[in-house]
């Protein structure tokens, strides 16, 4: 981890994301509080996720260049996102993070910076 690049250098930039996203969403459908939550057809989902965590973690502005301002709780909120489905959705990115060979404190810090926005979209108890 080197402190004077951002989390998506030290991540290993766009193929690491690439990955990441990759190693995320099968883990995100077969999860029984996320799964029902998402579209059969998850491509264009990982497309935007790939996108915005490519920007929120230091990387070019894909997502606002394409899509505008995020606006992430807003764009959540026609979804019943419970404290326990935001444990289950970074519950998902650990272990996605561990598959792709990401070692702590790099993990930690990762899921950290992740945490915040997770229980943020929290609209339902």
């Amino acid at each position: 981890m080197n402190p004077s690049l951002s989390i998506y250098e030290n991540l290993g930039g766009a193929g690491a994301l690439r990955k990441l996203v990759e190693a995320f969403y099968p883990k995100v459908q077969k999860d029984p509080l996320l799964g029902p939550l998402f579209p059969e057809d998850i491509t264009p989902v990982m497309e935007k996720q790939y996108m915005f965590l490519t920007q929120f973690f230091g990387g070019p502005s894909l997502y606002s260049d394409a899509y505008g301002h995020p606006m992430m709780r807003a764009r959540h909120l026609p979804f019943p996102v419970t404290p326990e489905r935001a444990e289950a959705w970074l519950a998902c990115m650990r272990e996605a993070l561990e598959e792709i060979g990401i070692s702590e404190p790099l993990r930690g810090i990762v899921l950290q910076r992740l945490s915040g926005p997770a229980f943020h979209f929290v609209n339902t108890p």
